[in-house]
This record gives C-alpha cells, sequence and structure tokens, in this order.
C-alpha cells in the first residue's frame, strides 16, 4: 500500500510539473503601457514613411517612340526622387534619357525657375529621336537638343501619344446604352422626334415621312439606328419610370449658418426600371413591325450588330432583370421575328460586367466568354446557327481580354490559375487560336504580371513580382516570346534594413474541406516571441472581384496597423470573384455569408503555425462592403468577432444601389434581404463596434449607417459611431484611421492609446 501511495503521490507531482510547463510555454498576452503605446505609433510612423521613400517600381509605363524603336520610362529613386532612363529595343541597352543636371539648368535658363536633376517637374516629354525631345514644364512646351540641352519654347505640341496601358480594343460597359444615329447612312435623310413620334426628313427636298403615329410624350419613340442600306429604322418605344430620389444635407458648409440639402437620383433593389420595345420601320413603305420580344426592362438598349452584308438580320444582347438570363437575340427586320443566337440561363446568376462580345461580321462569329463549364471561358460562337466552340478550358479563368486579331483569328488574353503550382489569383497573359490550339504563355515567370505592348506590338514590356518579392521587368519579343534584356530588377534588402517584416503568404482549407482559401499576413516588426498578439482582419467580401494584395507590398495600412501590437491579416473566402463559378455561387442570396466560414477557419490554421497568433482576440475592418461585413462579422459571429470598425458601410442592400445589389441578392427582393440585413440583426450585437459614415457619401447613402444607429439604440446596444462632417465614401480619412487604431488598441490590447488631445495641446 505504501509502495502504491508513492507511485501516486510521484503521478501527481508529475502532472503538476507538466501543467506548470504548459501554462510556462503559454504566450503572454502584449499588453502595452501607454509610454509604449507612444513609442510604437512614432515608430510606426517612422517605419511607414521609411518604407515610402524606398522605390519600389512595381510598374514601369513605357513612352514609346513613333517608330517602335525605343521608348523611355521614369524610373523612381529612393527618398521620392526620379530619373529618365532610354532604351534601345533592338538591343535592349539601356541609358540615361538625358543629362539631367544639364536638362535641370537649360530648364531654369528658360523659365527662370529653379530646378532639381532628381525631380525635373516635367509633365509630358516626348523623343522625337534619340537626341532631339519636346517637353512640357510649368504648362509651358519646349523644345531640345540633346547636343547642346538649348530649350526654346514652341507652340508646336503636336506628339505621338500611345498609351500603354490601354488595352487594343476597349471593352464597352453594359451600363453604356447605344446612342440614337439621326443621319442616314447616305446622309441624305434624317430622323427627327417630335411629339413623341418618329418622322424621316429628307435633308434636300425637306420632306417629311412619318414613322409612327401611336407615341405620345409619356411614352415617346426613341434610341434609334439605321439598317446598313437605309432603307429600314430600328426604334424603341419607351415606358419611362422616374428614378427615385435620396438624400443628404452638408452640415458644415463655409459660410453658411445653415445646412445645405444636397439630391441626386439613385435607384434601389426592387425600383421601377424604363422599358423598351424594339420596333423596325420600312421607310418606303411606312409599315412598322413590332419585334417579336419581350422589352428591354435592364441596363437599356445596346448596340445593333448586323450580318455580314445584309440589312435584313440584325443582333443585340439582352440581360434579364435579376442576372439569371443572357441572350444574344437576332430580329428578322422584314418579319419581327428573333432567334436566340447564345442563351444563357443559370439558378443563381450572370455576372454580366465579366461578360466579353466581339463581333466578327465578316465571317458572322462572336467571340464570348461564360461561365457554363463552371469557369469562365472563351466561347467561339457560328452567329448563323448558334452552335458553340470552347476555346479556352480547364480549372482556371479567363479574367479579361486584350485584343483579337482577325487576320491571324487569335485572341489575346489574361488569365489567372492555370498553374498548379502558384498563387490561382496571380494574372498571366496569353495568346491563343480561335480553334483553341497554340497556346502561347507571354509571362511564364512566377508572379503576378503587369503587360504592355509597344505600337506595333513587336515588343511588350513585362513587369512581375510577388506580394513579398520585389518586381522584374523585363523587355521581351512578342513574336516567341523571348526575353531580350532585363530592365529593372527590384531588391528586397533596403526593405528588409529598414527592419519592417514584409507580408507573407498564408494558405489554408476551406469550408469543404478542400478548396485553398488564400490570404496575407502583416507582423509587426519587433514582435516579442513569448508575447501573444490579437489578430485583425482587414475584410472586404464584395463578390464583383478578389482583394487580397497580390504585387510586392511592403507598405500598407495592414503593416502600419501591426506595428501597433497586431497581427493584420486579408482573406479572399467563397463568394468573391476570380476562382471556379461554385467558388463565387456562395454569394448568392447570401451576401450575409461574407465567406466567413473560411475566414474562420483560415485563421484558426493561421493561429496553429503562428504561434505569437492570440485566436482568442479577433478584430475585424471594412469600408463600403467592407463595413457591412465586418458589422456582420460580430452580428452573425459573436464567437469568433470581439471588435469591429465599419466605415460607410451599406449595412441594408435594399438601401443600396440597385444594379450592384440585384446582381448578388437577386430580384425581386424578398424576404432574404430583410434576413440578412444589419439593421434586421442589430439586436444581435455583443462585441465592440464602431461605426464611421461620411454625411457626404454618394455611393452608400449615410441613411445605411443612421439606420443602423437607430435600431442599435431601439435594442438598447452600446457602440461608437464618428459622422464626418462633407465627407464623401470614405474610412474616415487620416483622421478616421487613427480612430480606427485606437478603437482596436482599447478593446484588443486593453490599452489606452496617446491622447491625442494632450498631444496637439503639448506642441
Amino acid at each position: 500500500m505504501k509502495t502504491n501511495h508513492l507511485f501516486q503521490k510521484t503521478i501527481a507531482v508529475t502532472i503538476l510539473f507538466l501543467a506548470f510547463l504548459s501554462v510556462s510555454a503559454q504566450k503572454v498576452p502584449y499588453a502595452p503601457t501607454t509610454a509604449e503605446l507612444t513609442e510604437a505609433y512614432k515608430r510606426a510612423a517612422r517605419l511607414d514613411t521609411a518604407l515610402r521613400n524606398i522605390p519600389t517600381n512595381n510598374e514601369i509605363i513605357p513612352l514609346w517612340r513613333k517608330d517602335g524603336l525605343a521608348f523611355w520610362y521614369k524610373k523612381n529613386l529612393p527618398n521620392k526622387n526620379w530619373e529618365y532612363v532610354y532604351v534601345d529595343v533592338a538591343t535592349g541597352k539601356r541609358r540615361p534619357a538625358f543629362d539631367a543636371n544639364k536638362l535641370a539648368e537649360g530648364l531654369e535658363k528658360a523659365n527662370g525657375k529653379k530646378s532639381s536633376a532628381l525631380r525635373l517637374a516635367i509633365t509630358y516629354l516626348y523623343f522625337t529621336d534619340q537626341n532631339s525631345l519636346k517637353l512640357k514644364s510649368q504648362n509651358k512646351w519646349y523644345e531640345a537638343s540633346l547636343n547642346d540641352y538649348n530649350l526654346k519654347s514652341t507652340t508646336d505640341t503636336n506628339t505621338f501619344r500611345y498609351n500603354a496601358k490601354r488595352p487594343l480594343q476597349q471593352r464597352r460597359s453594359r451600363w453604356e446604352w447605344s446612342r440614337s444615329v439621326s443621319k442616314s447612312p447616305d446622309g441624305k435623310s434624317e430622323i427627327l422626334v417630335r411629339g413623341g413620334n418618329l418622322l424621316v426628313v429628307d435633308l434636300v427636298t425637306k420632306k417629311e415621312t412619318p414613322l409612327s403615329t401611336d407615341g405620345t410624350a409619356d411614352k415617346p419613340y426613341g434610341n434609334f439606328d439605321w439598317s446598313p442600306d437605309g432603307k429600314t429604322v430600328v426604334a424603341y418605344k419607351i415606358d419611362p419610370k422616374e428614378i427615385k430620389k435620396v438624400h443628404y444635407v452638408l452640415s458644415s458648409v463655409p459660410g453658411t449658418t445653415r445646412g445645405e440639402l444636397k439630391s441626386r437620383e439613385y435607384a434601389q433593389p426592387g425600383d421601377d426600371f424604363t422599358s423598351y420595345q424594339p420596333y423596325v420601320f420600312n421607310v418606303a413603305s411606312k409599315t412598322v413591325i413590332k419585334v417579336d420580344v419581350e422589352p428591354t426592362d435592364f441596363f437599356g438598349p445596346q448596340p445593333l450588330h448586323w450580318r455580314n452584308n445584309s440589312s435584313r438580320y440584325y443582333t443585340y444582347e439582352k440581360a434579364d432583370r435579376g442576372h439569371q438570363r443572357f441572350r444574344v437575340i437576332e430580329v428578322d427586320v422584314q418579319t419581327g421575328k428573333t432567334r436566340n443566337v447564345i442563351d444563357e440561363k443559370t439558378k443563381t446568376f450572370i455576372y454580366e460586367s465579366r461578360i466579353y462580345t466581339r463581333y466578327l461580321p465578316k465571317t458572322n462569329e462572336i467571340l464570348w466568354t461564360s461561365e457554363q463549364d463552371g469557369w469562365q471561358h472563351l466561347y467561339l460562337v457560328n452567329a448563323l446557327t448558334g452552335k458553340q466552340q470552347l476555346i479556352t478550358k480547364g480549372n482556371w479563368v479567363v479574367r479579361d481580354i486584350d485584343s483579337v486579331d482577325v487576320v491571324k483569328r487569335q485572341v489575346w488574353f489574361r488569365a489567372s490559375g492555370m498553374n498548379t503550382d502558384e498563387d490561382p489569383y496571380f494574372i498571366h497573359y496569353y495568346r491563343i487560336g480561335f480553334d483553341g490550339k497554340g497556346l502561347v504563355n507571354l509571362t511564364p515567370e512566377k508572379g503576378n504580371h503587369v503587360l504592355s505592348f509597344s505600337p506595333d506590338r513587336k515588343y511588350y514590356i513585362d513587369t512581375y513580382s510577388q506580394v513579398n518579392i520585389p518586381a522584374i521587368t523585363k523587355l521581351k519579343l512578342t513574336a516567341n516570346a523571348k526575353e531580350i534584356q532585363e530592365i529593372e530588377h527590384g531588391q528586397v534588402e533596403p526593405f528588409l534594413n529598414s527592419g519592417v517584416k514584409l507580408p507573407e503568404v498564408f494558405v489554408a482549407k476551406g469550408r469543404d474541406g478542400k478548396t485553398d482559401i488564400w490570404g496575407v499576413v502583416c507582423l509587426p516588426s519587433k514582435m516579442d516571441p513569448n508575447k501573444a498578439y490579437p489578430i485583425i482582419e482587414n475584410i472586404y467580401a464584395g463578390p464583383q472581384d478578389s482583394f487580397v494584395p497580390k504585387s510586392f507590398l511592403p507598405a500598407s495600412e495592414m503593416q502600419s496597423m501591426a506595428e501597433l501590437g497586431f497581427i493584420v491579416v486579408q482573406i479572399d473566402g467563397m463568394g468573391t470573384a476570380n476562382r471556379s463559378k461554385a467558388f463565387h455561387d456562395v454569394c448568392w442570396h447570401n451576401l450575409a455569408d461574407a465567406g466567413f466560414a473560411d475566414r474562420i477557419l483560415w485563421m484558426k490554421a493561421m493561429a496553429e503555425q503562428y504561434p505569437n497568433a492570440d485566436i482568442s482576440k479577433i478584430g475585424v475592418y471594412g469600408t463600403s462592403a467592407g463595413g457591412q461585413n465586418s458589422t456582420g462579422a460580430l452580428l452573425f459571429h459573436p464567437e469568433f468577432y470581439k471588435a469591429a470598425v465599419s466605415a460607410c458601410g451599406c449595412h441594408d442592400n435594399r438601401i443600396d444601389k440597385q444594379w450592384w445589389n440585384e446582381q448578388w441578392m437577386g430580384y425581386p427582393v424578398g424576404a432574404h434581404y430583410g434576413e440578412q440585413s444589419n439593421i434586421t440583426n442589430a439586436a444581435k450585437l455583443q462585441g465592440n463596434l464602431f461605426l464611421i459614415v461620411g454625411e457626404a457619401d454618394e455611393n452608400v447613402p449615410p441613411e445605411s449607417t443612421y439606420r443602423l444607429a437607430d435600431a442599435l439604440i431601439k435594442a438598447n446596444k452600446d457602440f461608437d459611431i464618428l459622422s464626418i462632417p462633407g465627407m464623401g465614401h470614405s474610412d474616415g480619412g487620416v483622421y478616421g484611421r487613427r480612430r480606427k487604431r485606437d478603437f482596436f488598441i482599447r478593446h484588443l490590447l486593453n490599452a489606452e492609446p496617446p491622447n491625442a488631445n494632450a498631444a496637439a495641446a503639448a506642441k
């Protein structure tokens, strides 16, 4: 018995010892004093300034000579200085574009103002050849020879202006309507609208021919266009609906003693829209046919696309309200009958703003992007038969179209996710044949790429980086993607020497246990290995895009906040864009979801890998949709999120703009709108909430925040609110950001931030 007693005693002591070791191994919560916080604020400001004085050159913008044989670019230097570099593309050799000291002297002589060689005040510069240039400085134009640097004033401002950043073929916004065309193709006739009706005027004889008779001022005809042969007019009978207004009051206009009321048109979900019923008019026979299709009651009349060498058939695009059907409709103007060339339907949503259509009239084909196979891809559609041919395919996403080469039958496009060994959000550039063959990767290097072409597209500039790897810029040959010369190579050492911890990439599985969720982690530069630091999430779960930074980012608000004693993270959860259709569909009728299930799992996994992360103290902040998300974090996940700062949030999707909210929440407006509203759920608040709103917000109406405040007050909830006079859609600016940091220090570090009033008085 005695032996057994000793054994039990030994076990008890061992357990106590192990328990002691376990407790001693735990991190102590970071609990700074006010003095330590004061120093942390100063250190964060110093580091932020130091980082912003180190150049990144994340994007080189070339300014090309007209002959395409050379370009120059402006290179950022330390301490916000800059220089100009000239590149001969045939050899790839780079040199200073000119003697900056001599040009500065020439500018001083020309305009009598002091000029710095490292900060030349040049707003536009153009090389006429390698030894001569034109430049604009202080709103004056000069010609200069690089042989003597003698600047002469000139009124000749004619230069070759080529924007290398602009796509060769710009995508037209679906919110832009087709414009009415008055003049006939031969220029001999013109359409007029009188009393709501259309009439054609012969510009020679002035004879008027009525086309319609049933139009009125209340329901007029309009938005008209001609067939190529001038024999038919396509027009719409319009049923106008008034767009309702929203209002705000400017409380602090200088020189006044009264608030100033501002009002503007602002359609909200469920509001009526103007509708447009298409008709075709035969000018010679004076006959009219109502097109056999329902009215366009969403977006507005879209451009007409006529068959090659035909004035009988045209196509136009129609997106149904509710975002669940998109069509390219062909109309026979002789009969008014229609045929759907493309008819895409979905149980969730079609993201129309991402649809690309390019009409190829000579071959009666359409290039079109769709997510019908679960990923955004390119299709070639026979406009005569409707037959579709998949051009790109795979578990990756076509992000955008740069251009189309009709002669070579090639598409130049951006995509992400094709390379399985890297971040699926990294953008790469490709070209491919209409037949889906001959895929060429113009940007094979690992990283997030930004690319621009020379005017003749013979060469291109490729700049790529990662969030913690500085940018590299290369000059390449378009024909075979061969590298000609490395132009710039960013160095990481200057940033590391500053003491900063560069952002770190972290990946964890999402709610399905399979899908990778990507995010970044910003750590304090002076992190005590024995301390535990609260986590703050920078959230924006708007489904229109993805938001975690992918290019080199040594300085950011997240890093600046981390310096105060936080681990700051940003994550793209399910429901955001640029992954699969299924990944995106999570947001459908479900904006309150905001990817929280993925975000919470990600942060828990991150805390296991980062032992200094205190998973018991989670803060969150966001602006606009992020303002909605951050408040939603407290309301719908109070067991995880403890403090939130929400700026100009869309707290109820019925209050915000129609086009954005119906895209994700659907139409008609159903009970799910209210069920997911922060305002409806205000009584659920448990954590600490700080609301920021600008009184002059013209993006999200300020009443969205004020109604939330009203609901919180009625529910007897404690919260903070900051209304900023005169400010628009913003996170609160410098003042709001400082107040945000103070809020998190109080509620996550349980400390008192420096007294701003006392500090100001001491100056």
